[in-house]
Order: C-alpha cells, then sequence, then structure tokens
C-alpha cells in the first residue's frame, strides 16, 4: 500500500492543504462543545457573567465584601476607584455595565483593572468566599434569623418596653449594619456558621453562589442584567455560528481537495498500468490474464480512489478529534466520568474486531472472483459465434450465473456483516449518552457538575466514538484496498523479460533489409522443451522467404523472434547485420511491417487503420495500399468509402476483409522488411494471387517473409523454408523441395493433385 501511496508526491500541495485544513476543522469541531457548556453555564444558569470577579462594583458593596475577609488590600490592588475624570479603560468598562447617565461623583465606583490571566485567577480565589459569605447573609432569610437570634438574647437582659424599640430598631437597619455594631467576639460567634459551611461547598456550587452574588452586585448598581444575558447568548451563539461555518467550509474544500487528490492518483496508476502493460513482451502477458490487466486497471484503482477520498480524515482527523476530545474531557470538564468512554471504546472495538474477523476473508477473495466474472464475460462474449454454432448457449449460461453468483454471495456475505455495523455502533453512542445523562444527572444534583459541563462531556465523548468508528471503517475498507494495490504493484514492478540495452546499435545501412537466423533455439518461459532448435536461414532484401509446415511445427515462433515479441534463448538474429538485442525496439519495429495471424481492427475508420503508422500519411499513400491489398473493392462499396466506421476489434468486417485492411495497413507504412503470418488464409485463391502479384511489384527491394499454410500462397517464392517440430528439415524453392523434401512433398500432396503440382511447375518455369 506504501508503494500506491508515495504517488501521492505528485499531489503534495494539494495533499499539505488537506492537512492543514483538517487541522483547522478538528480544532473548530473541539471548541464547539465548549461554547455549548457556556452558554448553558455562563449564559443561562450565570446569568451572562462570566468572571467571578465583578468588574464594576459599587463602593459600599466593596465595603461590605471586605467585611468578610482580612485580604482587603490584596483584592483592592486589583481595583481602581473611578474618579471625576474616568480613564479610557474605566469609561469603556463603566459603558458595557452602566447607563450614560450614571453620576460616579454621586455613586462611587471601583472597576477592575486589566489583569493578566493568572492575577485574575488570584482574585478569584481571594474574593470567592467573601461574596459568598456576603450573599448569604444578606439573604431575606438569613438575615430574618440573624435578628431572631439577637432579640432573643437582648429578651433575657433587657425590660419588656426596651425590647419593642430595640424590636423596632431593628427592623429598620441591615443585617450588613448589624454585624458592623456587633462586638467582635459575637459577630464571629453569629458568622462561623456561614464560614464553615461555604468552605465545605464543591467549587462549582461556591463557584455558582459566587457568581450570584456578582449578579445582585451589578443589581444593586442598576446594571440591566437580562440585556447583559441576551448579549452574552447572542454573542456566543454567533461565535458558535461562525466556528461551524469555518468547519464546513474546510470539510467542502477538504473533500473537494481528496476526491481531486484520489482522482488523480487513480489516474497515476492507470496510467502507470497502462504503460507498463505495454511495455510488456507476449511472455509477461501470458503471466497476466486480459480480463485481470482489466480489472486491475479499473476497479483495483476505483478500490484505492475511494479509500483515498476518506484516508486523509482518519489518518489525520480522527486521531486530533480523538486525543483532542480526550484532553479536553480531563482538562475543561469534570473527569470523573472520563470512565465512560472508555467502555464506548471497548465496546466499539468488540463490535468491530468482530466485523473484521467475520467478514476479511470475504474480503479477499471479492477481487478474485471479480477476476473470474470478467475472464467468463470476455471468454463468452468473444466466442458467442462458436457458441450459438454449438448450440451451447444454455452451457455458457451456466456458466456465467457459477461466477455470478459465487459474486453475489461474497458481496451479500460481505454487505449483511457490514451493515449490522452501523445500528450497533448507533445502539452504543445511544447508551452512552444516556449513561452519561445518568451519571451527569446524578452529579449535577449533588452539585459536583454543571449542567452546561454534562453537555459538553456527550458532544466530547461523541466526537472520540467518531473518531474511533471512522478509524474502524477505514480499517475495514483497508484491506480490500490493500488487495488492490498488491495487485496493481505486481503488474507496475514486473518487469519486461525484453528490454533495451543502455547503450544500443546503429543498423548497418550495407545489409539493409538482411534477416538473419544462426543458430537460433527458442523456448518459452518455464516450459521443459526447446520449441525452436537450431535454425538457420537468411532472409534477403529483393526476395521473397517463406516459411511452412504443420500445426504446431514453430513457424509463428520463428517469425515473433524478429520483431522480438521473444527473445531467443540461443543463437543469434541479425537484422541490417545488427543482433537484435543491440538495437532499440523502437527503431527495430520501425523498419518492420508485421501483419498478424489474426487480423486485428482498431475502432475508428477505414483510413484511421490504413494509417494507423503514420496519421499525416498522404491520401494517395492509402488508396495505393488498398489497392495493392485488393481492398478498394469492397471499401468502394461502403456508403463513406474511407470514411465508414469500423467497430471495436473489426467485428462489422468479415473475415478477409479484415486481413485485407491488415495488409493494407503494413503496406503503407513501406518499411523495409514484410512480415506475413499466415495472413492470406481467409482469402479465396484470385484475392490471393491478384494481392501477392501487385505485392511482388510494390516489394521489389523489400525483404518478405511469409508464414503460410497454403502451398498455392509461396509456390513462387524465392526460398521456401520447411519447419517440423521446431527444426529446419528442408530449405530450396517450390521445385527443389518437392523433388528433394518427402516432408514438403506431403504437405503438397495434401492439398494439391499431383496433376495441379506438375502444371503449377510448369507455370512456374
Amino acid at each position: 500500500m506504501l508503494k500506491v501511496l508515495k504517488n501521492l508526491k505528485n499531489s503534495w500541495v494539494s495533499v499539505l492543504v488537506i492537512i492543514i485544513l483538517l487541522c483547522v476543522q478538528a480544532a473548530t469541531d473541539l471548541a464547539l462543545p465548549d461554547y455549548t457548556s457556556k452558554i448553558v453555564n455562563v449564559g443561562i444558569q450565570y446569568g451572562g457573567i462570566e468572571e467571578v470577579a465583578p468588574e464594576v462594583i459599587a463602593e459600599e458593596d466593596m465595603e461590605n465584601i471586605l467585611f468578610f475577609t482580612d485580604d482587603d488590600e490584596q483584592i483592592l490592588e486589583n481595583y481602581e476607584l473611578v474618579g471625576d475624570e474616568p480613564t479610557n479603560y474605566q469609561e469603556k468598562v463603566k459603558n458595557k455595565y452602566l447607563s450614560e447617565e450614571f453620576n460616579t461623583e454621586e455613586n462611587k465606583i471601583y472597576v477592575l483593572k486589566d489583569l493578566e490571566e493568572e492575577q485574575l485567577d488570584s482574585l478569584v480565589n481571594l474574593i470567592a468566599e467573601p461574596l459568598v459569605e456576603y450573599s448569604a447573609v444578606t439573604n431575606e432569610e438569613t438575615s430574618n434569623k440573624i435578628k431572631e437570634q439577637l432579640m432573643q438574647g437582648m429578651q433575657a437582659n433587657v425590660s419588656g418596653n426596651a425590647v419593642a424599640e430595640m424590636q423596632t430598631n431593628l427592623e429598620s437597619m441591615s443585617v450588613m449594619e448589624l454585624l458592623k455594631q456587633m462586638p467582635e467576639a459575637q459577630r464571629d460567634v453569629v458568622l462561623e456558621q456561614f464560614t464553615s459551611y461555604v468552605s465545605q461547598m464543591s467549587d462549582s456550587i461556591k463557584e455558582q453562589a459566587a457568581i450570584s452574588s456578582v449578579k445582585q452586585v451589578y443589581i444593586d448598581l442598576g446594571v440591566d442584567t437580562d440585556k447583559l444575558q441576551n448579549d452574552y447568548i447572542l454573542m456566543s451563539g454567533l461565535q458558535m455560528l461562525g466556528i461551524a461555518l469555518i468547519s464546513m467550509l474546510c470539510a467542502v474544500t477538504i473533500m473537494l481537495l481528496s476526491s481531486r487528490v484520489a482522482a488523480k492518483l487513480g489516474k497515476t496508476l492507470r496510467d502507470k498500468v497502462f504503460k507498463k502493460v505495454l511495455s510488456f513482451s507476449t511472455a509477461e502477458l501470458r503471466e497476466f490474464s486480459t480480463a485481470s490487466l482489466i480489472t486491475r486497471s479499473t476497479n483495483d484503482v476505483q478500490q484505492i480512489q475511494q479509500l483515498i477520498t476518506l484516508l486523509f480524515r482518519v489518518v489525520v482527523y480522527a486521531p486530533i478529534i480523538g486525543i483532542g476530545g480526550f484532553v479536553k474531557v480531563l482538562t475543561t470538564s469534570d473527569n470523573s466520568m472520563a470512565w465512560i468512554i472508555g467502555v464506548a471504546i471497548f465496546a466499539i472495538l468488540v463490535v468491530v474486531a468482530t466485523l473484521f474477523a467475520v467478514a476479511m476473508p470475504k474480503f479477499k477473495k471479492l477481487q478474485d472472483l471479480i477476476d473470474k466474472l470478467n475472464q467468463v464475460s470476455r471468454e463468452i462474449l468473444t466466442g458467442l459465434p462458436v457458441i450459438r454454432a454449438f448450440n451451447k448457449e444454455k452451457k455458457e449460461e451456466k456458466r456465467f450465473d457459477n461466477s455470478n453468483t459465487l459474486l453475489m454471495k461474497a458481496n451479500i456475505f460481505v454487505n449483511r456483516a457490514m451493515s449490522m455495523m452501523m445500528p450497533l455502533l448507533m445502539f452504543i453512542m445511544s447508551s452512552i449518552t444516556v449513561l452519561i445523562v445518568w451519571v451527569g444527572a446524578h452529579n449535577v444534583d449533588s452539585g459536583t457538575m454543571q449542567v452546561g459541563d454534562m453537555m459538553a462531556f456527550i458532544q466530547y465523548t461523541m466526537q472520540i466514538v467518531m473518531a474511533f468508528l471512522m478509524i474502524s471503517m477505514i480499517s475495514i475498507m483497508l484491506p480490500r484496498a490493500s488487495v488492490s494495490a498488491r495487485r496493481i504493484n505486481e503488474v507496475i514492478d514486473t518487469e519486461p523479460s525484453i528490454k533495451d540495452k543502455e547503450e544500443t546499435k546503429p543498423f548497418n545501412p550495407e545489409k539493409k533489409g538482411l534477416v538473419e537466423f544462426k543458430n537460433v533455439s527458442f523456448r518459452y518461459p518455464d516450459a521443459d522443451t526447446e520449441i525452436l532448435e537450431d535454425i538457420n536461414f537468411t532472409a534477403e532484401p529483393g526476395k521473397t522467404t517463406a516459411l511452412i509446415g504443420s500445426t504446431g511445427s514453430g513457424k509463428s515462433t520463428v517469425v515473433n523472434l524478429i520483431p522480438r515479441f521473444y527473445d531467443v534463448t540461443e543463437g543469434e538474429l541479425l537484422v541490417d547485420g545488427v543482433n537484435v538485442k543491440d538495437v532499440s525496439q523502437k527503431d527495430l519495429r520501425d523498419i518492420i511491417g508485421f501483419v498478424p495471424q489474426k487480423g486485428i481492427l482498431f475502432s475508428g475508420t477505414i483510413e484511421s487503420n490504413i494509417k494507423y503508422a503514420d496519421d499525416n500519411m498522404s491520401d494517395e499513400q492509402m488508396v495505393k495500399a488498398a489497392q495493392i491489398a485488393q481492398a478498394e473493392e469492397f471499401i468502394n462499396t461502403k456508403p463513406e468509402k474511407y470514411q465508414d466506421p469500423i467497430a471495436q476489434g473489426g467485428s462489422n468486417v468479415s473475415g478477409g476483409q479484415k486481413q485485407r485492411l491488415s495488409i493494407a495497413r503494413a503496406i503503407a507504412k513501406d518499411p523495409e522488411i514484410f512480415i506475413f503470418d499466415d495472413s492470406f488464409s481467409a482469402l479465396d485463391f484470385k484475392t490471393d494471387s491478384n494481392l501477392r502479384e501487385a505485392l511482388a511489384e510494390k516489394t521489389e527491394n523489400k525483404t518478405v517473409i511469409i508464414v503460410a499454410q497454403r502451398i498455392s500462397t509461396i509456390l513462387n517464392a524465392d526460398k521456401i523454408i520447411v519447419l517440423e517440430e521446431g527444426k529446419i528439415v528442408g530449405e530450396g524453392t517450390h521445385e527443389e523441395l518437392l523433388k528433394n523434401n518427402e516432408t514438403y512433398r506431403q504437405i503438397a500432396l495434401s492439398q494439391l493433385s499431383e496433376e495441379e503440382l506438375n502444371e503449377n511447375r510448369k507455370g512456374g518455369k
């Protein structure tokens, strides 16, 4: 898989942008739960008041708060008393909370200085408990209890009339005024119960109580606390929308870039596979079936494309979200429920591991089954005329159905297993949410957690679970893509057995068109025996050399060695006086016009097929080649003549027409050497004779090598090579071989009668 991923280097800019955007998206997604917590805790519960330390406070309230602490100086050094001419900062804070009509000369206020975060935390630690105690003491219910205690103490020591008078005075005085007038010892006794109660509070409860006290301080100053709350919620909501918008834009851009990178990778892989296949010799093409090569360059590449589209989100995004969410849980919220995340992850891993173990063997078989189906389909479609001729449609339908059914069953099994995953994982996620709410509700009730923190915890947990879910999904896709990557690498890493040398030689112009076989032997890769043994002959320019022999004697193999479709295993094969292994394949094939045994045409037009060697070929050269190949006869009957379309593989022309167009293509190239590998077999005798006669004029100074099954095709050849079981058993002209070679004579007699041979011999003379 890593070899395949190395091809991403061409898209490194896009990959870098994707990684940066994924980091941005992860950061924004991790920030959203915190805002949810703030809206619930600060915006709703705290009335929009963010800090325990009040930003503005009346002088009287400050004195009352300082009454409950010995840290007067430490607290006051963080505040400034606003004078007649407020500073810009003081004016800014004042305008945030108070109306423009508020008179600081008549109503003295303190403004919190612009503190660093550490200084603010230190102030909060100092002022939180005094604020809570002040709030508790000034509470109406608490105030009444304190006054009752004082009245009970006075009734024991004072007469009835005095008690009534003192009760009237107590009711008219505030509890703070009473506490300040009390003797210190008595005051300490009264306040001791409040001090001990506050000190035992949890930090969460203490913070809530302190915020309530700050809110009362603001109300005392005439601050519009409803507006303060609405402004905070609105601003936080807008910030959340902004962050969500950034996350959405990042996600859309990431998917666009990921799809583009994946598509570009797919194009690169297909290009590499195709170019590698073009460089393969016939030996390598025998290793990979055509159906398999098609599957590897289409379906296998598609599997990798789909993986790459999601891979970046998993490799980069999922770890950031998973680790970041866990850190956020431990640092910014109550971590007493962190164990729930462990339970969720464990449950997900169990489900995924089980499905993984069940479905994985089938994943590995899928690609092989697709190969098999493609192979069967191709065989059936290619051999359709034969299937119909032998009335075997039902048999082939059954063969196709067997392959199709095996693939269907494998897909159904995998899809059923995978279809269970999402419902199970959603059940786990829902169950975890219920568990968090149940445990969190108890914590909220006990005062150890706030509602906003619980909501944030749910969101962080879902993010962590989703991160593991994405990793699980990719872990399921990865094995199938890995199989595809291995299959693609098998093609790309296969080195062609026929390669050009680093330093090639030029052809010898003095031996132009000369083909020499010197002690040539050949065996197919992995074969046990030699196909050709000790082949020695020369094909000269201006002459026609023919090869004939029984089926399997090695005729086609001999001519396939000349353009280096295979390399000789022993001996030397020279073209233009140079060993074919010492020249470049391009230069070698440029001087050869090869017509294969089976005529192959390409989709396009008659013109594009004849001009296949050179698109810029003149029309005169094309027409002349068609005339020599005896193809003009049927071309002129076509509605669009040379522009008439040719279907894929030449399926809309007959076998004879296909052969003639293949011959015309080679003639139009005008090479030094013509090789006809049994290319006249589909032609009738008249067309064959006319073609050879016209070809003789065209190839007057060319080397012509003909592989033939019919004696009539090679009667007038300058040299006939007779092959039997990969060996040369005769060489000479038609007349010489009839006299001296029994093998040739038997082949000739199997096609022509003694009288016809004698007539041909006389005609030849």
